[in-house]
């Protein structure tokens, strides 16, 4: 038995399996809160500690699924690259619109840990929350953070921007299909693009192209604000 949950293969179906139930559940009910994320991490923990398995033997193939994590989201590029004239018409709006979006998730974050006196590291590790998971681990590594706790706040941030996200927009009647996918996009990277490709090609679009344009305007302004600040 250990043999087998020391396998790469048990930690990478484990995952699949458990993503496959939750999407199922998210299919039949179509209620936002049930995230298919935040659904098969809830059933992984519950097995892992219902069978007294170490995260450690699990992340032997979960190690595996990450490593994939950053090639994947090449495929973004796919409904980008038809909505190209729509991100030339509008790119001044969409590069200001994400650099705005990216500046105020940082220093929103900035202060309101130094308002509750949370802890200089804890404070660092929330800072790229917004960003995709293997942007945000580099950025947490340069400014002094804790990686495996960035991760969390990552994940954490995309299933409640995915939740929120269809919410806001109806409440304030935005309707306009590029700023929707430009502002999920940049709040809640990968995990909030899945749910505006589910609302539309376009949104789904615009979320991708925020994703990396996002990342890359935080690598570079997380440093100098935190030192601004500091």
């Amino acid at each position: 038995m250990n043999t087998i949950i020391q396998s790469p293969l048990f930690g990478i179906l484990l995952s699949i399996i458990c993503f496959e139930i939750a999407l199922t559940i998210y299919r039949k009910t179509k209620f936002p809160i049930f995230n298919p994320l935040l659904i098969c991490v809830l059933i992984i923990v519950f097995i892992l500690i219902k069978f007294n398995i170490s995260l450690d033997d699990f992340n032997i193939g979960g190690k595996l699924i990450s490593f994939f994590l950053g090639p994947a989201t090449v495929v973004l590029a796919v409904p980008l690259y038809r909505q190209l004239s729509l991100v030339k018409k509008y790119l001044t709006p969409i590069l200001l619109g994400i650099t705005v979006g990216s500046f105020t998730a940082i220093i929103s974050v900035i202060y309101l840990c130094k308002l509750f006196k949370i802890d200089k590291e804890l404070t660092l590790s929330l800072v790229p929350k917004a960003i995709t998971t293997p942007i945000g681990i580099e950025v947490s590594k340069i400014i002094g953070g804790i990686p495996a706790i960035t991760v969390s706040a990552i994940v954490i941030t995309g299933i409640m921007g995915a939740i929120i996200a269809p919410i806001i927009c109806k409440v304030f009647k935005i309707t306009d299909k590029v700023a929707i996918g430009i502002a999920i996009g940049t709040s809640t990277h990968a995990i909030g693009t899945t749910k505006a490709m589910e609302m539309g090609e376009t949104e789904g679009a615009m979320s991708g192209l925020a994703i990396g344009i996002a990342g890359l305007i935080t690598a570079i302004l997380a440093p100098i604000l935190i030192n601004l600040i500091n």
